[in-house]
């Protein structure tokens, strides 16, 4: 149940892109307005996770997931109800909320619910459900979009939301509350510094970085994030406890784990485009087009605890981050002649696979290291890092591939088919620097993966 519920909410990050231009359609949605239906979501979940870590190791981690879990499932019912494009915004916004509120404590009821052995294999399979929901997101979408309506890409949610807020007391104990206070300074500077980072980058990406707002937001960001480190260090009880990242392997886990999402996120975004621009797929082949990705992930991170048994959990990794790296490389030459079983098919199952072998150990890493009365924040900081790295590629090669096709056609809205395939091709030589990073900290920082 507790996995069922991560997955649900791990595929709202990405179950509706397919469903963009239908959405845009329906509600009248401008092509700028149209991206924050995936922003709105991935800004809340990211900038809000933290708060949600520290409110569970403070109230409870399941009365924090169950209140989560109401919050997220009706506001995918007012999403799916929504007249206007802001009313679906501020919906995809409540979502984000309630997954900050909620996915902490999954991890966290994970650990406290299941010990020693069992507590190995829960972990293994709640890495190999998030490594592949993302790309399960995008094949469900296409799927739901074309069989009924991108409404029901949210109202799926409903059912299975209110499933679990009715077993989870049953089944689920619930964690040692810890005595505390919030640290409501650090969660506001933190959540205010991802916004307004995030925010300059989309910003960016459509008016350059000339933009006054843009760079108005980018100081921003990096002024509040600032402030939320020095806050981190002063305060007694931070959401982010500083020491998480005084053993070497942990901090390099989390840095991995920041940038491997930044790949792969990314690599989904610009390929949904490429197959429905370029090779004139439709919303459902274009969903299907990701099943080797699916397939990739499911079969690795299925094994990657007994591979981590046999073979060490830093050499898993290693070989999870050099497959994620070679199916980056292989996507910078690509051109508008580029066909899909050649030139994409391949790609997106060596990054499956690496992605498979990569999640899995780091998890472990962190998750298996820290004390019970942190593992809330140990959570949220893992998957802060995970879904910022997710919203901050995506803004980061975004605007890397509207100069490029700005450069390469004259025009950002009427662009080329070649300059957009050449664009693409610019925004993964950009993402291949960001693997090629992830695969130098894990070869030279972390010293063991897997659990202790």
């Amino acid at each position: 149940m507790i996995v069922s519920c991560e997955l649900v909410l791990m595929l709202d990050a990405t179950i509706m892109n397919v469903a963009l231009p239908q959405i845009r359609g329906g509600l009248g949605f401008t092509p700028a307005g149209l991206s924050w239906v995936t922003n709105a979501f991935l800004l809340a979940y990211a900038g809000l996770m933290l708060l949600g870590g520290r409110a569970g190791d403070l109230l409870g981690h399941r009365r924090v997931f169950l209140a989560g879990m109401v919050l997220f499932t009706a506001a995918s019912l007012l999403g799916g109800l929504a007249p206007s494009p802001e009313v679906l915004i501020v919906a995809r916004a409540a979502q984000g909320l309630g997954a900050a509120l909620a996915a902490p404590s999954t991890l966290a009821l994970l650990t406290t619910n299941f010990r020693g052995g069992l507590q190995a294999k829960a972990l293994g399979v709640y890495s190999s459900v998030t490594a592949s929901a993302m790309t399960l997101g995008l094949v469900l979408g296409g799927v739901i979009t074309t069989a009924l309506s991108w409404r029901w890409v949210l109202f799926i949610n409903v059912p299975i939301g209110l499933l679990a807020v009715l077993i989870a007391p049953r089944y689920l104990a619930e964690s040692p509350r810890q005595v505390g206070r919030f640290d409501v300074a650090g969660a506001l500077t933190s959540m205010s510094g991802l916004v307004a980072v995030a925010f300059a980058l989309v910003r960016a990406a459509e008016h350059g970085w000339r933009d006054p707002a843009a760079f108005a937001g980018l100081t921003a960001g990096i002024v509040l994030l600032a402030a939320f480190v020095l806050i981190e260090s002063r305060t007694r009880q931070p959401i982010m406890p500083l020491r998480l990242f005084a053993d070497r392997t942990r901090a390099g886990a989390f840095a991995v784990l920041l940038l491997i999402p930044m790949v792969t996120m990314s690599m989904q975004f610009f390929i949904v485009q490429f197959l429905q621009q370029v090779l004139r797929y439709s919303p459902l082949q274009a969903g299907l087009a990701f099943l080797p990705m699916a397939v990739g992930m499911l079969l690795t991170a299925q094994n990657a605890s007994r591979a981590i048994a046999k073979f060490g959990g830093k050499s898993v990794a290693l070989i999870g981050v050099a497959l994620l790296t070679a199916g980056v490389a292989w996507l910078v030459p690509i051109t508008a002649t580029t066909g899909y079983a050649a030139g994409i098919a391949g790609p997106l199952l060596l990054a499956g696979a690496g992605l498979g072998l990569v999640v899995v150990p780091f998890n472990m890493a962190i998750m298996s290291t820290v004390e019970p009365a942190e593992s809330g924040s140990a959570a949220g900081v893992l998957q802060t890092a995970m879904l910022t790295g997710a919203s901050l590629g995506v803004a980061v090669l975004s605007a890397v591939y509207a100069s490029s096709i700005k450069h390469d056609s004259g025009s950002a809205t009427q662009p080329t088919v070649q300059a957009v395939a050449e664009g693409m091709g610019t925004a993964f030589t950009v993402s291949l620097t960001f693997a090629a990073a992830a695969l130098l900290i894990t070869l030279l920082v972390v010293k063991r993966a897997g659990a202790r």
